[in-house]
């Protein structure tokens, strides 16, 4: 893709950060030899002492064994919701804060085996989905859009906010939201509002869930309310109220109408403006749901097949004209097509009628699943166990050799991959942190590095930054 198409086509410039344009640029001195446990393998952590925290970025020979401490060790910093590792070459650490913008930078690895951060430092728009796609990281949210397309009752209609980091650039830009293409009212065709879930790339195009949140004021006073479903009247609110991601207004019916059915949205590339919608009626809509984040769960296998997770989170709603009927489940858009095929497997069938929070792709056919303890029609889920699903054979696994899932406090956002195992973090009531390695062939886990630490946050590799060659992050 054109270095320069989305400035010059549809973005608008926002904070740009130093630009890295040389080798020498690039280049982050440090010296001397390795010593100690320092190493490519980086781990965001975090220690909390008397109602202060500190996070820090440590590195680590190897993730398999030992411990590392935060004792005079490791990058200070001021923590990220996700830390994002650009093909092991860059660091970015994306800050959500709820109802504002968030606050991002990146980092490298010098010559000592030491994370260094950049100089660039960005305020990004609110997301609450991003992903990788080219050379970008791209954060996405739905909000309102320009005060001129308000109607005659002055609602605003919902369009995608959208951020742009060039990561080897360090260059930030945003979409251009007059640009109508960009308005998410009506995306389905039902009259609704979406949000996008997830930014995964495939084939030079991006896959993202299209997720129905109902119908917004805007939405629900076109022509007197042609899109509100007849018996679904009394849905539509009468008075602000609610709080944080579960906030409303007067007029708006929160949440869709259609918990049933399952949308991907496949752009053209980067400006995501070209579009083709495909559907399914095996699963509900396709994402995990954490208050205002909404999780990926399309992602493409070794074979570059999609698969599609629905968690069938609808069954939390209260009214049942709004609970999804379907299990949590998966289907599947074969390499080289741009539709759904045959495929589906039941996932609640094999895990006692419970359902996951988040999923990710491991190696192959295999995807590593964070689950929740009972079903989502039970009041007080957690995430607390994890299992691995092997596409080819439709079998999920739990993963053994976990500690008690009564000690486990939280995991990792993100696990690191490599070599055909999972790492991921685990937090636990008693003792530090540590990673797991998990092999997902027999979905056994083996406790590898512990942490002195409260907690880890993230984990993944970081090579030396040493040259300026575009086509070496390619």
């Amino acid at each position: 893709m054109k270095k320069n198409l989305l400035s010059a086509v549809l973005l608008t410039s926002a904070m740009a950060g130093t630009a890295l344009t040389s080798c020498t640029d690039t280049e982050v001195p440090g010296g001397g030899n390795n010593s100690g446990t320092k190493g490519d393998f980086v781990i965001a952590s975090s220690v909390t002492a008397s109602s202060n925290t500190t996070n820090v970025l440590l590195t680590s020979k190897t993730l398999d064994e030992g411990s590392v401490s935060t004792i005079n060790n490791g990058l200070v910093n001021d923590g990220a919701s996700q830390w994002v590792f650009y093909k092991n070459r860059y660091l970015y650490g994306l800050t959500y804060n709820q109802g504002s913008a968030g606050t991002t930078r990146s980092y490298v690895m010098n010559s000592n085996h030491e994370v260094q951060a950049r100089s660039g430092e960005f305020a990004v728009k609110r997301f609450t989905t991003y992903g990788i796609y080219d050379k970008y990281i791209i954060t996405a949210s739905t909000g309102d859009g320009p005060a001129e397309y308000a109607d005659g009752n002055l609602y605003l209609p919902k369009t995608f906010l959208l951020s742009y980091l060039d990561v080897a650039d360090e260059t930030f830009n945003t979409n251009d939201t007059k640009n109508k293409a960009y308005q998410s009212e009506n995306f389905l065709g039902n009259g609704e509002f979406v949000t996008l879930a997830g930014i995964q790339e495939h084939n030079n195009k991006i896959y993202s869930a299209a997720v129905p949140m109902g119908l917004s004021q805007y939405g629900a006073a076109v022509d007197g309310g042609k899109y509100i479903l007849p018996g679904n009247e009394d849905l539509v609110k009468t008075e602000d109220g609610g709080s944080n991601s579960s906030s409303y207004k007067k007029g708006e019916l929160q949440w869709t109408q259609y918990p049933n059915e399952c949308w991907v949205a496949i752009f053209d590339d980067a400006t995501m403006t070209t579009k083709k919608l495909i559907s399914t009626d095996k699963i509900s809509y396709a994402c995990g749901r954490f208050k205002s984040q909404y999780y990926q769960t399309i992602w493409e296998a070794g074979n570059g097949d999609i698969y599609v997770f629905s968690p069938s989170y609808a069954k939390t709603m209260k009214d049942a004209r709004q609970q999804t009927i379907l299990p949590a489940g998966v289907v599947r858009i074969p390499n080289g097509r741009e539709d759904f095929d045959s495929y589906y497997c039941d996932l609640e069938k094999q895990s006692g009628g419970k359902s996951f929070l988040r999923c990710w792709h491991i190696a192959d056919d295999y995807f590593l699943l964070l689950m929740y303890d009972r079903p989502l029609t039970e009041t007080g889920f957690e995430a607390k166990e994890l299992a691995v699903f092997r596409a080819e054979s439709k079998k999920l696994t739990y993963v053994t050799g976990l500690p008690s899932a009564d000690l486990i406090s939280g995991f990792g956002n993100t696990p690191y991959t490599e070599n055909g195992y999972a790492y991921m973090a685990v937090t636990t009531t008693d003792g530090h942190p540590a990673v797991y390695k998990i092999d997902p062939s027999s979905a056994t886990a083996t406790k590898g590095v512990t942490v002195e630490a409260t907690q880890i946050t993230g984990i993944g590799k970081l090579s030396l930054l040493t040259d300026c060659n575009e086509e070496s992050i390619s």
